[in-house]
């Protein structure tokens, strides 16, 4: 390699984050059952992305916008995310994070991070409330691929410098996409497709793998 500078991309919930956004919201909605079943079915390959997510959407139909507050407050950032950011910018890296949830929990979470680039869905809102759906192009599987190239090639870097982490089958084609690809305490369809696997909940723990720390 040129050089020790990297770009990291980050799948969001239960990689960047502890939590599964859209399970807090249908807690919030009352769904939590039914959204809860989609979604492991979806992060298993069972289920399309586009479908599953615009299923478990539909069931936020009413949610008041109020809730946002609430679910942002309960969101709990994943063991040496700071770290892992120190380390990359001291070497001029970048880090970013892609994600089938939603800006609208996201934004700021991504900048009180210091990320460099995110990128997520959006929740369609009238009067005050959550219509059911999603505003815009879905966030999918190759939307996070397409992400990760578009980022390396700001930075201006080779996607042999490019580092993609993720746990669910969405994440798999920005894993192929990437450089080195990481199954972050992954389900075994991604575990079974990465080049390593960190099965402990600190991400600080990639900056070995890169060289930025013994």
């Amino acid at each position: 390699m040129t050089d020790a500078r990297f770009l990291v991309v980050l799948d969001v919930d239960s990689t960047l984050i502890e939590n599964e956004v859209i399970e807090m919201l249908a807690d919030c909605a009352g769904s939590l059952g039914a959204v809860a079943e989609i979604t492991e079915r979806a992060m298993s390959g069972e289920l399309d992305f586009e479908q599953s997510l615009r299923s478990r959407v539909a069931t936020l139909e009413g949610l008041p916008t109020s809730c946002f507050d609430e679910v942002a407050a309960g969101i709990r950032v994943t063991r040496g995310v700071p770290e892992l950011v120190g380390g990359l910018h001291a070497t001029g890296g970048r880090i970013g994070v892609v994600s089938g949830g939603f800006h609208e929990l996201l934004d700021a979470l991504a900048d009180d991070l210091d990320l460099d680039h995110w990128h997520a869905n959006r929740l369609e809102v009238a009067e005050g409330r959550l219509t059911g759906r999603v505003r815009g192009p879905i966030v999918d599987a190759r939307a996070k691929a397409d992400a990760l190239v578009e980022w390396a090639r700001v930075a201006g870097l080779p996607l042999a410098q490019t580092v993609a982490v993720g746990d669910g089958a969405n994440d798999l084609l920005m894993m192929q996409a990437a450089g080195l690809s990481v199954a972050f305490n992954a389900r075994q369809v991604v575990r079974a497709a990465a080049h390593v696997a960190v099965d402990t909940r600190d991400l600080s723990q990639l900056l070995p793998l890169l060289g930025l720390r013994g």
